[in-house]
């Protein structure tokens, strides 16, 4: 009896000790696959916006619907003669849209609307653009000149592009691996390690911003607000341990 049991310890502690090198193998091997280095890299260049476009409301308030629609069909060629001034071409740079309006009601003592017309407010969409940004900023600060003249203007929207983005965000893209691949040799330099070949390469989002801001976003920044830019990319990537 004494003898079957000795067997028994000795067989379980031979399957305990074959479970451990089962074990030990395994982790090994998962050390050796895990043998990688994962580096953010970084690029940016600044650029200038090479085209831009304004966006301009005419408004118009009158007791009378058509009455505003006259006025504003007046105001028109006042508006043209001075973007012309401006050097721009208004059949080209000039696009005018659909007016659209609402009327608004008379109120009584307690607040409330009585249904009574008190006027019409037409608003009249002008966009102009133009390859010449330095003309879109200049317009987009001088309304006062026409405002001068009795019209009610607002600037709706200012924006600027960059036509190459494509082509840059490739080549930044370039950028963002080699600097990633310089910072895991810093990284690995001191362990006398070297760096292998990329295992995994994910890029990030694109932030477009103003040069000086320090603005990010996970969802990628695209500023559309400033003349001169800062495109910046980066790429995530995963290196093999040599």
């Amino acid at each position: 009896m004494l003898e079957r049991i000795e067997k028994l310890q000795i067989a379980i502690l031979g399957l305990l000790l074959a479970l451990g090198l089962i074990i030990a193998v395994k982790s090994g091997v998962s050390s050796i696959a895990k043998n990688s280095v994962a580096v953010t890299g970084s690029a940016y260049e600044i650029v200038q916006s090479d085209s831009g476009k304004l966006d301009l409301s005419l408004n118009v308030r009158n007791a009378d619907k058509s009455k505003a629609y006259a006025i504003a069909k007046s105001q028109m060629p006042i508006i043209m003669d001075y973007l012309k001034s401006k050097g721009f071409n208004v059949e080209k740079d000039v696009d005018v849209r659909s007016a659209n309006g609402y009327y608004s009601y008379k109120t009584g003592y307690n607040g409330m609307s009585t249904g009574e017309i008190s006027h019409y407010n037409l608003s009249q969409q002008i966009s102009v653009k133009s390859d010449d940004v330095e003309k879109i900023k200049d317009v987009s600060l001088d309304l006062t000149a026409l405002m001068d003249k009795g019209l009610d203007l607002d600037v709706n929207d200012t924006s600027y592009f960059y036509s190459k983005m494509p082509e840059l965000k490739v080549k930044l893209l370039q950028n963002a691996t080699v600097d990633a691949k310089q910072r895991a040799d810093a990284m690995l330099k001191p362990t006398h390690n070297r760096v292998g070949k990329i295992q995994s390469v994910r890029m990030g989002v694109f932030q477009i911003t103003p040069v000086n801001s320090n603005d990010v976003s996970d969802m990628g920044i695209n500023d559309t607000s400033t003349i001169e830019k800062k495109i910046t990319a980066v790429a995530n990537v995963e290196f093999r341990i040599k």
